[in-house]
C-alpha cells in the first residue's frame, strides 16, 4: 500500500475522484508528480473500470492509511443477470449464459437480503489478495486457479432496484473493509439460479469521505502547483484526514510525552469501545494515533517520529 522513500515534500491525505481507465497505482504515481512526494499510499484499490473515491496519503500521512482502509465503504454500480464472466465483470470473456427471464424483482431483492449481515466470501481470482507471496491475479492471467479460503465480510446493506433493460439491475452496497462487490454480485446470480456480472462500479464514500470531498485528477492539477503543493486547496492535513476518530487534545507536557511514544492515562473518550484515537496538539495538528491496551492508551503512529 505505502512506498518507501523520502518524506520530503507535503504530508496529508487527498481525496481523488478516480476516472475509469486509470489504475490506483496510476492515480498515486501521477500524484507522486503533482506534490513532488516520493512517499505515497493508497488506502484501498479501485479496479481501472471502476470510478470514485479513492484516498491518497502523502508523505508521512501514509502511515495513518490503515486507518482509512478498514472503514465502511459505499458503492453503487449496476449488475446484469443471465451471464458469468472470467472476471466477474463486464471486462471479462463471457463463461456461460442463463435463461433468467423468470426471475423476478421481488426474488432478486430476497436473494440481496440474503447477502446481508456477516457473510462468507471466497476472494476472485482477479483480486490484488496475495497467496504465499503472489497476488491472485498475477496467477489468472497465466490460467492458473487455486483454492482460496472464504473470509468473512459484512454486508450492512445491499439494495437492487430494476432498470428499464429487464437483465440490467442498479444496485447499493455498504460494506466493511475487505469486501469485493463483483463477488457480491456473483453469489447473488448463482442464488437466483443462474448468473449474473458486475456491469459497472461506483465507489461513492470511504469512511467519513464522499465524492462531495473528491475532486477528478485534472482538477486537483489545476489546484496544485509544486512550488506550494504543502498548501495546495486538494490536500487536507493528518489532522483532517483522522476526522472519523474520536479525538484527544494534549497540553504541552502530553504533546511532550506523545512525542517520545510514551502511554497517555485511559479517558472517558474509551468508553465508547476500544478505537483508535486522534490525538491533537492544542493548534489542532496531529501529533499521533493511540489505541486502547491494557486499560491505558498506547502509542500506535507517532507522525513527530516521521
Amino acid at each position: 500500500m505505502g512506498r518507501k522513500g523520502s518524506s520530503a515534500g507535503p504530508t496529508g491525505l487527498v481525496v481523488v475522484n478516480k476516472e475509469p481507465g486509470w489504475t490506483s497505482h496510476d492515480v498515486v504515481a501521477k500524484l507522486r508528480g503533482v506534490f513532488g512526494q516520493r512517499r505515497t499510499g493508497h488506502a484501498g484499490t479501485l479496479d481501472p473500470s471502476a470510478t470514485g473515491v479513492l484516498l491518497v496519503g502523502m508523505g508521512r500521512a501514509t502511515r495513518l492509511m490503515r486507518f482509512l482502509q478498514d472503514t465502511t465503504k459505499r458503492y453503487d454500480g449496476t449488475l446484469v443477470l443471465g451471464s458469468t464472466t472470467t472476471t466477474l465483470d463486464a471486462d471479462g470473456e463471457v463463461t456461460a449464459t442463463f435463461d433468467m427471464g423468470q426471475v423476478d424483482d421481488a426474488s432478486i431483492k430476497t436473494q440481496a437480503s440474503l447477502l446481508t449481515g456477516e457473510i462468507l466470501q471466497v476472494p476472485p481470482m482477479v483480486s490484488a489478495l496475495k497467496v504465499d507471496g503472489v497476488r491472485l491475479h498475477e496467477l489468472a492471467r497465466q490460467g492458473v486457479e487455486i483454492e482460496r479460503a472464504a473470509r468473512p465480510v459484512t454486508i450492512e446493506s445491499f439494495t437492487v432496484t430494476p432498470t428499464e433493460d429487464p437483465m440490467v439491475f442498479g444496485f447499493s452496497v455498504v460494506c466493511s473493509s475487505g469486501t469485493y462487490v463483483r463477488s457480491l454480485v456473483d453469489d447473488l446470480g448463482r442464488g437466483l439460479g443462474g448468473g449474473a456480472h458486475l456491469g459497472s462500479l461506483r465507489r461513492t464514500a470511504v469512511g467519513a469521505f464522499s465524492l462531495e470531498d473528491a475532486r477528478t485528477l485534472d482538477e486537483i492539477m489545476a489546484v496544485t502547483d509544486r512550488e506550494t503543493a504543502a498548501t495546495s486547496e486538494a490536500l487536507l492535513t493528518p489532522a483532517a484526514a483522522m476526522r472519523h476518530l474520536p479525538s484527544l487534545v494534549v497540553d504541552d507536557e502530553g504533546a511532550a510525552r506523545v512525542a517520545t511514544g510514551r502511554s497517555l492515562e485511559a479517558t472517558s473518550i474509551l468508553a465508547d469501545g476500544a478505537t483508535p484515537v486522534a490525538v491533537l496538539d492544542a493548534e489542532g495538528a496531529l501529533l499521533a494515533i493511540y489505541e486502547p491496551k491494557a486499560g491505558a492508551l498506547a502509542a500506535s503512529v507517532v507522525l513527530a517520529a516521521g
